[in-house]
């Protein structure tokens, strides 16, 4: 599976913050790979929900893809038709941002860190 360290994942973030003027609450927290190395996990605390979710790639054979994952909740949601607008424009946000991080991610190429932890050098994006 493609590697992208937690640097490029926030500086991809920061894009999207900048230009979509939303989710500055997005974050992204350090997450071993399956190889031990660094490869960031995006976290979108929900504001109008008390889940957060978890953007992350996923290798489905040939093809990478991102996938949005909804941490399950304790408690059934009993919301309005306010409150469940307002819940959709959450989702929305999440949804353009898996989206965001999938077109950054095509044809992008990080090599993996070295052992002793310094990574190669990296394409520019």
């Amino acid at each position: 599976m493609p590697f992208h360290s937690k640097a490029t994942l926030e500086h991809w973030v920061t894009e999207f913050v900048d230009a979509r003027n939303a989710g500055e609450e997005i974050r992204v927290v350090v997450q071993d790979g399956s190889d031990g190395d660094d490869t960031g996990l995006v976290v979108m605390p929900m504001e109008h929900l008390p889940n957060s979710v978890w953007i992350e790639p996923c290798d489905s054979g040939d093809e990478l893809s991102w996938h949005v994952l909804i941490e399950p909740g304790a408690e059934t949601l009993n919301l309005t038709s306010f409150e469940l607008n307002a819940l959709t424009h959450d989702l929305q946000v999440a949804a353009e941002l898996c989206a965001f991080l999938h077109e950054r991610s095509l044809g992008h190429y990080e090599p993996q860190p070295e052992p002793d932890g310094t990574p190669e050098a990296a394409t520019a994006d």
